[in-house]
């Protein structure tokens, strides 16, 4: 009878000790565990500290190693080519057409991916094999910025964070001081598409990108990338004419040389139909800022020749 006591006291010990460790395995799983919302508003659970991750778009790649964090990336989209490093990572298929049973064989613990362009179904297969998928949706500097902040907590990486945003912040408030000091806003056409031809409507950081620097974007409307006839675009007039060029075999120039006919077109007066490295117009990343500088630069020269003389005294 005593040894049954026994027993039963021991079953109730061992049933105890087991409870109180399953407890602090659960706790310790929850401790470790995040759980966000993303910038869609969704709820993602994401397991202890990222250690790969596959990048679902080419400017999340540039994000991530923005952040120090580019060794984390185990698969990228193709057209991730910054910077050099990147163009190493193994791919996952272009954003627009991600390639599943390549993301899945990388086994990452974590997704990047954006609102527009990764297509819905793909992701919720990823998060039906229980990879978590945290989407952001960089549409402009601020939502840059946002999206450095938010990775930047995800990935134990808020001090990069912090500087890369008030270097980004520093050089934007040069820019904005330099252009205030402009007698004129010059009227900018911004050709992105050759046939038919694009450009840039107002809900575009590109249009953003035109105004910091001291230009008026001439398509700007509802219409995010406006369609335009070769009659339209003279009736506008621009008095800066900007084409952006991936050196797509001269095709670029061809297009600027076609323009250039039209003598009385206030840019070919002024010799102002100028080509840009859409590298750094094309994402939304913090290479945003290099491509202010650089328009800044095309659309007010003599601020920023003023600006070179007064630093050498």
């Amino acid at each position: 009878m005593k040894s049954s006591i026994n027993i039963i006291l021991k079953y109730r010990l061992f049933l105890i000790i087991a409870a109180a460790a399953a407890l602090i395995f659960t706790f310790t799983d929850v401790s470790q565990s995040k759980i966000l919302k993303d910038q869609l508003g969704r709820v993602v659970t994401i397991s202890g500290k990222p250690e790969r991750i596959v990048a679902l778009a080419p400017s999340i790649t540039e994000i991530i190693f923005a952040l120090g964090k580019g060794s984390l990336i185990k698969g990228a989209t193709q057209y991730s080519n910054f910077p050099e490093r990147a163009k190493k990572i193994p791919r996952i298929g272009s954003y627009v057409h991600l390639d599943i049973e390549k993301i899945v064989a990388l086994r990452p613990d974590l997704c990047v991916a954006v609102k527009d362009g990764n297509p819905q179904f793909v992701i919720k297969k990823l998060e039906a094999l229980k990879i978590p998928v945290y989407a952001v949706d960089p549409r402009n500097i601020e939502s840059v910025i946002e999206t450095l902040k938010e990775l930047g907590v995800l990935l134990d990486a808020s001090k990069k964070s912090k500087a890369v945003i008030q270097n980004m912040q520093e050089r934007i408030d040069k820019i904005k001081k330099i252009v205030a000091k402009a007698d004129h806003i010059p009227k900018i056409f911004f050709q992105i598409g050759i046939s038919p031809i694009v450009s840039v409507g107002t809900n575009t950081f590109v249009h953003e990108l035109i105004c910091l620097a001291g230009g008026t974007n001439l398509a700007r409307g509802n219409i995010s990338y406006p369609r335009y006839s070769k009659e339209q675009v003279l009736a506008f007039s621009p008095e800066i004419f900007i084409i952006t060029s991936m050196a797509r075999g001269g095709l670029f120039e061809k297009v600027k040389l076609e323009w250039s006919r039209w003598s009385d077109l206030p840019a070919v007066k002024n010799d102002r139909i100028l080509l840009v490295d859409s590298n750094i117009f094309d994402r939304a990343t913090p290479r945003l800022i290099d491509a202010l500088e650089v328009l800044a630069k095309l659309i007010h020269p003599e601020l920023f020749t003023t600006e070179i003389k007064r630093s050498q005294k």
